[in-house]
């Protein structure tokens, strides 16, 4: 076989396990879990059963996973958007900072007292399964979304508690050891690199929507490209001011999220579809690096079993419960945020690079780390539906809607605003007469509900989940956000 033909032999098979991926995602609408954890286990079988198929360099999946995890990161800033998270600020930098160390804690605690490993690599693996992905609690509950501050504060923890974790690791593993001297050169290294973070992703992120609002292109398909140049770029720049490109990243995300731009919607399509596919390389690539047989050791799945167990049941509700004390939430909110504490991609990354360290036992430290990535997915992830039903959590189906009505215009809207029907808000049950009472003189004039119009009549009552377009002063749009939202 020539190097064209072995060339297109790769690019064939690379392919046809990209559109596998993507049709299993009607499989995993069934069994409820993440398309993800499917790719991850058909690389780690790939290895284990094809001798020619090797894993690639430790460096290499490092930069790809990083090249990832910018994408998945600025998608899930975007997602949030500055209202939403502003709405749950204190909560999502508690549980990303000071949840993110006490889970860290309780769980080289456990490892060190009831496995007897050293204190050093103790806190490096805690310090790996320490963040979560909220993508995989939302893969778990498939067409549902959490209503409500819930789901914000899932998602907001998981992008803070990815930077933390990796900042946290990268100084541990610099420091290669644990001492006072150690400790406090992480905690100034950590500091500053959250700081530099959240500045270059403050100013990054308001540069970017001014890029965005006032830089025409002369392509429809251009500006999603320029966002996700202008993504890695932000991570290049606070990575070089010695800063978390992550968080930065992140932070730029949620100041362009809910801003008004042009081609707006075409730009967030896109950038949920890379995340997607960032999401599902980064699986594939970690799953070429799990040694199956390493998995079966009774000293690395027991730790990992029991400390997947720890988390769950004890560390994370101790964590987390302690950061949302003065947090007001419905109890129903608070024990769900306690349960549905996924781990995802980044806690294997972590793994990889304490493996990457070179410290003593870090496969069996590396295998371990994965355990309780699958224990949490596949067991704890099952659970995570019936305990939203057991709660009565709020939440709304989200079907995928094909077809859209639109229109294109030269100009900003700026008095058009687009809003979802909040269960338990106050736009709830009022008829579209009565909304102009609360917030003064508006023009609804378009309903959709359960996927069709709904004839604009002012005896019409909105039901939660309604999406509304309001016509309305641009002065009205908090007052509006307030009308649709939660309570």
């Amino acid at each position: 076989m020539n190097d064209s033909a072995h060339y297109a032999s790769i690019v064939l098979f690379a392919s046809a396990l990209g559109l596998i991926a993507v049709l299993a995602n009607r499989l995993t609408e069934r069994v409820k879990v993440p398309v993800a954890l499917l790719v991850l286990v058909g690389a780690a079988v790939t290895v284990h059963l094809v001798p020619a198929v090797q894993a690639p360099a430790e460096r290499t999946v490092e930069r790809v996973l990083t090249v990832a995890l910018v994408f998945v990161l600025f998608d899930g800033g975007m997602h949030i958007g500055l209202r939403r998270f502003r709405a749950a600020a204190g909560p999502i930098l508690s549980l990303g900072v000071l949840g993110t160390g006490l889970t860290v804690v309780g769980a080289a605690l456990m490892l060190h007292y009831a496995f007897g490993i050293n204190w050093y690599a103790a806190v490096l693996v805690a310090t790996a399964v320490a963040p979560t992905d909220p993508a995989v609690v939302f893969a778990v509950l498939g067409k549902r979304e959490i209503a409500g501050r819930s789901g914000t504060i899932l998602e907001g923890e998981s992008g803070a508690n990815d930077p933390v974790g990796i900042s946290l690791m990268v100084g541990l593993v610099a420091a290669g050891g644990l001492s006072a001297a150690g400790f406090a050169n992480v905690g100034t290294a950590f500091v500053l690199q959250m700081a530099i973070g959240v500045g270059v992703g403050l100013i990054g992120g308001r540069a970017l929507l001014a890029f965005m609002r006032r830089v025409a292109l002369p392509s429809e398909g251009l500006y999603p490209l320029r966002t996700m140049a202008s993504s890695v770029m932000l991570y290049g720049i606070a990575t070089l001011a010695h800063g978390s490109g992550f968080l930065a990243v992140f932070v730029a995300g949620i100041m362009i999220g809910d801003a008004r731009a042009p081609y707006k919607p075409e730009i967030k399509r896109f950038h949920a579809a890379l995340a997607g596919l960032a999401e599902i390389v980064a699986f594939a690539v970690l799953g070429l690096t799990v040694d199956l047989r390493m998995l079966t050791h009774p000293d690395v799945w027991i730790p990992g079993l029991v400390l997947g167990l720890g988390l769950t049941l004890v560390i994370r509700p101790l964590a987390v419960g302690a950061c949302l004390i003065p947090v007001d939430l419905r109890r129903n909110e608070r024990l769900f945020i306690l349960a549905a504490g996924l781990k995802g991609a980044v806690p294997i990354l972590l793994g990889e690079f304490l493996r990457a360290a070179h410290i003593a036992d870090a496969e069996r430290l590396y295998g371990i780390v994965v355990v309780v990535v699958a224990f949490s997915v596949l067991v704890q992830g099952s659970s995570v539906p019936g305990i939203a039903r057991l709660l009565h959590l709020p939440m709304r189906t989200v079907e995928p809607h094909p077809w859209e009505v639109s229109v294109r215009l030269q100009d900003e809207p700026e008095g058009v605003h687009r809003f979802h029907v909040a269960a338990e808000s106050p736009a709830e049950g009022c008829t579209i007469e009565a909304l102009g009472e609360h917030v003064g003189d508006i023009w609804v004039s378009m309903v959709v509900r359960d996927s069709g119009l709904v004839p604009v009549r002012g005896d019409i009552a909105l039901r939660a989940g309604d999406e509304v377009v309001v016509l309305a002063d641009p002065e009205l749009r908090d007052s509006l956000a307030e009308l649709f939202g939660a309570a």
